[in-house]
């Protein structure tokens, strides 16, 4: 679960007042799910038997196979994580020093359909695989990019400075820029 998570994007969710990243996996075995204010992490992993027990605690009514309570809570879960909450369900957080919970309300076959989340603090090498090391390889991909984009720019400036210095004009003058100043664009981005 925790390498198929590891491809999962980060998405903004929003709970009450308070905005979280949250990425989650299911499968038919279980599911795992890591939240994140920024400040800290939480996580939960539960297999097909934790589900199986939480689910007929919390829905005493419903009498259905762990893969479809799964199914279920991923049909809940994916909307959320793509910005389209469902009319019909409901999502609310609570801290604890010991953890987060996530509660959920929906229906499953026309009854009630409650769960929770239980996330406790995530273990400090599951952060930096899943936090800090994709964010730092993005910046370095990043400031890659922008180097070769200067280095383009500056190759751009050059062609056209050999264009004006043969003689050519432009036919639009809207179209005239200034040469580029690595320095001072750099300056800019820094003081933004």
């Amino acid at each position: 679960l925790e390498s198929s998570l590891l491809t999962q994007p980060w998405a903004s969710v929003r709970f009450g007042e308070s905005t979280f990243l949250a990425k989650v996996c299911f499968r038919d075995t279980g599911y795992m799910l890591l939240i994140s204010d920024l400040s800290s992490v939480w996580y939960e992993s539960a297999d097909a038997e934790a589900v199986g027990q939480r689910s007929k605690e919390l829905n005493k009514r419903l009498t259905v196979h762990v893969s479809s309570f799964l199914n279920h809570l991923c049909n809940l879960m994916c909307p959320l994580l793509a910005g389209q909450l469902g009319a019909t369900t409901a999502f609310s957080c609570h801290r604890s020093p010991s953890g987060l919970r996530l509660h959920v309300k929906s229906e499953l076959s026309g009854l009630p359909f409650y769960w929770d989340f239980h996330c406790c603090p995530a273990p400090l090498e599951m952060v930096f695989r899943h936090l800090v090391r994709p964010l730092i390889q993005m910046n370095l991909v990043l400031q890659c990019q922008v180097q070769q984009l200067i280095s383009l720019v500056l190759q751009k400036d050059a062609e056209i400075e050999d264009y004006r210095e043969s003689g050519a004009t432009l036919s639009r003058d809207r179209l005239r820029t200034e040469p580029f100043q690595e320095e001072k664009f750099q300056q800019n981005f820094m003081a933004e």
